[in-house]
C-alpha cells in the first residue's frame, strides 16, 4: 500500500511537505487511567456481538498513552491475505476502515504467534512489507510495535500501535498491547462460540422441523415432495431426491431456490449417466459425500453444465437396513459454508424413515383395500326389476380390515339383500366377515327365510367359538303383481333399515333389536313384511352411518331421514354415494367403516324370471 492510499488525505500531505503530525499527549494518569479504561473493555467485550464494535473505544484507550501516533488494526485471512484495516490518530474519532485490494498479503508467511510482541523500525523492510505501511507513515511513526490475535475459521488480526519520533517509548507498552489483544481475542471467542450454539439450536429446530412435517403425511408423493421443499432454502439451494426402483435410480422430488432454473434443475438431476454411474456408487456408501472443485466434473452440477454449483452432497436414504435411495443437496454458496457432516446424516436419516413409513404404509393399504375387496362381491348381480348399488368407506387410519360386508344374493324365487357388522377390525374380524357372509348367502340361495338364515348363522358362530359378535339384517324380496315386490325383513341387533318412497317420504323398513349373532346358543328371531311399489328404494346401511359423530357430539342418525330424503329421485348410485358422503362430511371424517346398499324397485318393468321360477 502506498501513502497516496490512506482516504483521509494526511498521507499525501505529509509526503508534499515532508513533516509529520504531532504527536498527541496524553491527557491521563497512566497507570489508573489504563486500569479504568481496561476494565471498561471488558464490560464492553461481554456484551458486543462483534468484536469491531470495540475499535473505537479500543484504539481511544491505545491512543490516550504517551508518544503513540496512530493505532491499527488489520484482519488477515487463513492464507493471509488482507481484509481491511482501521486506523485511528485521535481520540473520539471513529476508526477508519479500509478495504485492501487484492495481493496484500502477510508476504507468503506462516500465520504469527498469538500474542507474541513485535518491535520494528518504519523504515524496516518488514514495515515497507506491511499493507499498513501508508497508514503509519502519514501518521508519522517511525517505530511500530504489534501484537497478533487469533479469530475464526483460522484466520487473525494483528493489533499495531505507531510511535512518534523524539518519544520515549510507554512503559510496559507491550504488555498493554498484549491486554487489549486478549480483551478482543477471548470477545471474538465468546462471539464465536454464541453463534456456533445459535446455528446448532436452528438446525436442532430445522431438525425437529423436518421430523413433523416429514411425517406429517403417509401419502408416499407428498412425503417425497415434502423431503425436498422443506429443505431449500433451509439447507441448501437445491434438493433431489433418488429412489431405487428396478430400473435403478430415479429422480421422485426435486425443488430448487429459483423457480426459473427448477425445470433445468430437476432435468439435470435426472440425468441418467450421472444416476446410472456416479450416484449409484456413492448411494452404496455408508456415510454421506461432499463433492467440490474439480470432484464436480462427473456430475451435471459442474463447471461447464448449465447447473452449475460450488458443492454437491450425496447421502444415501437407509431405514430399517434398506437402502431406499439418495437425498442430494446442491449448494451455490461457499464449500465452507456446507452444513457439517453429522447433521446432514441426521436429516438423510429423518427423510429415509419418513419415507419408508409412507411407503409401506402406501403397501399395506393397498393390501387391506384388496383383502377388503376379497371380503365383498365384486359386482352386484343384475336383477330384471330391480336397481342395485353400494358403497363402501373404510375409515380406521390404523389400517386394519374392517367387519363391514353387504351382498345381493339372487335364488330360485326370490333376491335377499344383507347387510352385517363384525365387531372389531384385524385378522379375526376379516376370518368371521367371510364366514358370516358366505354362510348367509349359500343359506339365502336357496330362499331360505331371512329370520332362519340368521339363525343358523348364530348356530355357525357359537360353533366357530369367536370371542366376537355381528350384527346383520337381511331382507328378502319376492315379485308381487303391479311390478311391487312383497318383502321380508329380519334385524339382528342392526341399524334398521329404511326406505325412500317413490314420492319422496322416508319410512323405516322392518323392526328394530333382536339379538345379537355369536352371543347366545338359544336364538329365535322375528319377521316382519312390507311392500316395495315401482319408484321405492330399500336402504341396508351399518353403523359406521348412524353414529358418525359430529365434534359437537351429535350422530347423524338423528339426520339419517332427512339426508335421505334430500336424495330422493336419484338412481341406486348416488343415494349410496350421496348417504356416504353426507355422513363423512357430517362427522369431519370416521374411524369406523361405512357400509350402504341400495335396491330400487324399477318404475314400469315387470319383474320376471328364468323361466324356471328364478328371479336370476
Amino acid at each position: 500500500m502506498t501513502s497516496q492510499q490512506v482516504p483521509d488525505g494526511r498521507a499525501g500531505g505529509a509526503a508534499r511537505g515532508g513533516a509529520a503530525p504531532a504527536p498527541r499527549p496524553s491527557g491521563r494518569a497512566a497507570d489508573g487511567g489504563w486500569t479504568a479504561g481496561l476494565h471498561r473493555l471488558w464490560r464492553s467485550a461481554q456484551t458486543s456481538t462483534d468484536v469491531t464494535d470495540l475499535s473505537a473505544e479500543l484504539y481511544d484507550l491505545l491512543l490516550d498513552q504517551p508518544g503513540v501516533a496512530v493505532v491499527s488494526g488489520t484482519r488477515f485471512t487463513s492464507s493471509g491475505t488482507a481484509l481491511y484495516t482501521r486506523s485511528s490518530t485521535r481520540p473520539g474519532e471513529v476508526p477508519e476502515r479500509l478495504l485492501l485490494p487484492a495481493g496484500d498479503a502477510w508476504a507468503g508467511r506462516p500465520a504469527p504467534e498469538p500474542g507474541l510482541v513485535r518491535r520494528f523500525a518504519l523504515g524496516s523492510e518488514q514495515a515497507r512489507g506491511r499493507p499498513e505501511y501508508g497508514t503509519w507513515r502519514a501518521a508519522g511513526a517511525v517505530r511500530i510495535t504489534e501484537c497478533p490475535l487469533p479469530l475464526e475459521d483460522g484466520g487473525w488480526a494483528v493489533l499495531s500501535v505507531g510511535l512518534a519520533a523524539g518519544r520515549p517509548a510507554p512503559p510496559r507498552l507491550g504488555t498493554r498491547l498484549t491486554q487489549v489483544s486478549d480483551v478482543v481475542a477471548a470477545c471474538n471467542d465468546r462471539i464465536v462460540q454464541e453463534r456456533a450454539n445459535a446455528r446448532l439450536q436452528a438446525r436442532d429446530a430445522l431438525l425437529a422441523e423436518a421430523s413433523l412435517q416429514m411425517d406429517a403425511s403417509l401419502d408416499v408423493e407428498e412425503t417425497l415432495q415434502r423431503v425436498a421443499r422443506m429443505t431449500v432454502p433451509a439447507i441448501a439451494e437445491g434438493c433431489l431426491v433418488h429412489l431405487h426402483r428396478p430400473e435403478g435410480l430415479v429422480l421422485v422430488a426435486s425443488a430448487h431456490l429459483a423457480a426459473g432454473v427448477q425445470r433445468r434443475f430437476t432435468a439435470a438431476g435426472g440425468d441418467l449417466g450421472w444416476t446410472d454411474d456416479l450416484l449409484s456408487k456413492l448411494s452404496s456408501l455408508r456415510e454421506g459425500t461432499v463433492l467440490t472443485g474439480d470432484e464436480l466434473a462427473g456430475t451435471p452440477f459442474g463447471p461447464s453444465s448449465g447447473a452449475a454449483a460450488r458443492a454437491v452432497t450425496v447421502n444415501p436414504l437407509r431405514a430399517r437396513g434398506r437402502l431406499l435411495g439418495t437425498v442430494t443437496f446442491v449448494y451455490e454458496r461457499e464449500p465452507a459454508r456446507v452444513p457439517p457432516p453429522l447433521f446432514l446424516a441426521d436429516l438423510a436419516l429423518r427423510a429415509a424413515l419418513a419415507i419408508d413409513n409412507a411407503t409401506l404404509y402406501e403397501e399395506r393399504r393397498q393390501n387391506v383395500a384388496s383383502l377388503q375387496q376379497h371380503l365383498l362381491p365384486a359386482v352386484l348381480p343384475t336383477v330384471p326389476g330391480v336397481e342395485l348399488a353400494a358403497a363402501y368407506e373404510v375409515g380406521d387410519a390404523a389400517l386394519e380390515v374392517g367387519g363391514d360386508f353387504y351382498d345381493a344374493v339372487p335364488g330360485r324365487r326370490s333376491l335377499s339383500l344383507l347387510v352385517g357388522d363384525v365387531c372389531g377390525r384385524g385378522a379375526e374380524a376379516a376370518a368371521l366377515t367371510g364366514l358370516a357372509r358366505h354362510t348367509l348367502r349359500t343359506l339365502l340361495e336357496d330362499d331360505l327365510a331371512p329370520a332362519a338364515a340368521l339363525t343358523r348363522l348364530n348356530c355357525a358362530l357359537r360353533t366357530a367359538n369367536s370371542r366376537k359378535f355381528v350384527t346383520g339384517v337381511v331382507l328378502s324380496l319376492t315379485p308381487a303383481a303391479d311390478g311391487a315386490f312383497e318383502a321380508r325383513i329380519a334385524n339382528a341387533g342392526h341399524p334398521q333399515a329404511l326406505v325412500l318412497r317413490a314420492d319422496g317420504t322416508v319410512a323405516p323398513l322392518g323392526g328394530t333389536g333382536g339379538l345379537l349373532l355369536g352371543v347366545l346358543d338359544d336364538y329365535q328371531l322375528a319377521e316382519s313384511t312390507d311392500v316395495l311399489r315401482p319408484g321405492d328404494t330399500a336402504v341396508l346401511l351399518t353403523d359406521g352411518i348412524t353414529e358418525s359423530r359430529s365434534p359437537d357430539g351429535a350422530f347423524f342418525e338423528d339426520r339419517l331421514a332427512a339426508a335421505l330424503g334430500g336424495l330422493a329421485g336419484l338412481p341406486p348410485e348416488g343415494v349410496v354415494t350421496g348417504l356416504a358422503r353426507a355422513a363423512i362430511g357430517f362427522g369431519r371424517g370416521s374411524a369406523d367403516d361405512m357400509a350402504v346398499l341400495a335396491m330400487r324397485v324399477a318404475p314400469g318393468v315387470r319383474p320376471g324370471g328364468d323361466g324356471e321360477g328364478n328371479v336370476a
